[in-house]
């Protein structure tokens, strides 16, 4: 194999690099090694060229790195921790990269933590992995002629969003490719659980990080057709007529801790429209159902148990929204969760007619069991723009909660019959033609406790969540561009 690559890593000090340096040297393979510091004053290493940046992930960087890229495949590792290549493991990329003409490749591979070696699996790249914290691992193998042409096309200049940028512009005419093959060990210093890292991104200490990423998707899109201006359907509130103004549905299956508090929260609701709950009870066993039945008295609440016993969360919400006494708005509560006042379901059904939109969502704390709050807090997705929310929530993994819906328009549309993300495709369906109104109050209190569904995940089930929700985007991403092409 005559073909050569360039390795870009980020330097800090000698001792820091010193391993994952003598493994990239084992390999023939290595032309250069450029070291990215953004510290003027470290010592060189022989066999290296440093190269100053004034960040990691900077337009400018890339800039840099695509200058240098003077040999057929460049390597770009985004850590600073230690990294170990297996044996011919980077002739193995370089062959497949060949092998399939991609315009990057990305592979499995182990993660050192807390001194135990395991596996790290990465999902297949999608049309709709537009998320900016995709995980890739971080070792990533260009074409660097790929890599060249999409740093010519870089016109924005980012502090935070550069390395995103390059791999937009880089899915634009060429594959990611994921390679299913445990290549390389790194070490991870992130032990955070999956439910604690989920909310990093709606930090506000990141808005600036949000707002260059959402320009650069917002851009990617434009150029892939799948861009939609801020231009919506008016909603009809008057289709047709309902008994209740808004019904509040809970889906629920062995959830004895909690439910009684969240029907206590929707029956202590003050309104001036009549409202009511339908909570279906998925086949409980653990009591649910009894301490449900405990509320009958209560003329407001239907308790549903639906025929069919293949129902997901999605498939609960459908047999609610269907039953004939839902009411015009269908309002969201988790048999988890509370609202946070009297005035919530009010706010809500407000917003519907005073913001003309198909769907509201609104703001939420994260608290514990017993409802105290918890870091990071409030949740109030305010990346959203009613200008360009629509496009940037092709970014973002969910839109924040409590949502609501438009009764007639959720009838047609129906909720996807799975038990995660159901409601994330219902607000990029919805976003597509319609607005989404907002409510930054804080509405709702999210425990975060053993049983939430996203609260430990392990890797496989992170991974088949990501890839679901990746592949609701990938829909919207075609049906988008097939809307416009009309």
């Amino acid at each position: 194999m005559q073909t050569h690559l360039n390795c870009f890593l980020p330097y800090q000090n000698a001792d820091q690099i010193k391993e994952t340096l003598d493994s990239l040297r084992s390999s023939e393979l290595i032309k250069s090694i450029y070291l990215l510091t953004e510290n003027r004053e470290v010592d060189p290493i022989e066999g290296c060229t440093l190269l100053p940046v004034d960040s990691l992930h900077s337009t400018h960087t890339m800039k840099q790195i695509a200058e240098f890229a003077d040999t057929a495949y460049t390597l770009i590792y985004t850590k600073t921790a230690a990294l170990r290549m297996g044996m011919f493991a980077l002739e193995r990329m370089i062959r497949l990269a060949q092998d399939s003409g991609a315009g990057m490749v990305y592979a499995d591979h182990y993660q050192i933590v807390d001194g135990e070696k395991r596996n790290a699996p990465v999902i297949a790249y999608q049309k709709g992995s537009l998320r900016d914290d995709f995980n890739f691992g971080p070792v990533l193998i260009y074409r660097s002629d790929v890599l060249q042409r999409a740093v010519s096309r870089m016109d924005s200049v980012y502090q935070f969003a550069g390395l995103y940028d390059l791999r937009l512009k880089v899915s634009e005419e060429a594959e990611l490719v994921h390679i299913n093959e445990y290549l390389y060990t790194e070490i991870e210093n992130d032990t955070r659980k999956s439910g604690e890292k989920i909310f990093d991104y709606v930090d506000p200490k990141n808005r600036q990080v949000q707002i260059e990423m959402e320009e650069a998707c917002t851009d990617h899109l434009k150029q892939t057709g799948a861009y939609l201006k801020p231009e919506f359907r008016p909603v009809a509130f008057d289709r047709q007529p309902f008994e209740y103004e808004a019904s509040v549905i809970i889906p629920v299956r062995n959830r004895i801790r909690t439910v009684a508090d969240a029907i206590r929260s929707v029956l202590s609701q003050k309104t001036n429209f009549k409202f009511n709950l339908i909570v279906v009870d998925n086949y409980s066993t653990d009591g649910t159902t009894e301490a449900i039945d405990r509320f009958a008295d209560d003329e407001r609440l239907v308790h549903l148990i639906p025929e069919n016993k293949e129902l997901g969360i999605g498939g609960c919400w459908n047999a609610g929204v269907h039953h004939p006494k839902c009411g015009k708005f269908a309002v969201q509560l988790d048999s988890d969760d509370v609202y946070s006042g009297e005035d919530t379901l009010q706010k809500i059904v407000d917003a519907f007619y005073e913001q003309n939109c198909a769907m509201v969502v609104g703001t939420y704390m994260l608290t514990d069991f017993d409802m105290r709050m918890i870091p990071p807090g409030v949740i109030d997705h305010k990346e959203w723009t009613p200008e360009n929310g629509r496009n940037n929530a092709l970014r973002i993994n969910g839109l924040g909660a409590p949502r609501a819906f438009y009764t007639p328009l959720l009838r047609e549309i129906k909720v996807p019959n799975t038990s995660y993300g159901e409601d994330y495709a219902l607000g990029l369906y919805f976003s597509r033609e319609y607005q989404i109104g907002r409510i930054y109050e804080v509405l709702y209190l999210c425990r975060r406790w053993d049983d939430n569904s996203d609260a430990s995940l392990d890797i496989v089930k992170m991974n088949a969540h990501n890839t679901y929700k990746d592949r609701i985007r990938t829909w919207e991403v075609q049906a988008r561009i097939a809307l416009n092409k009309k």
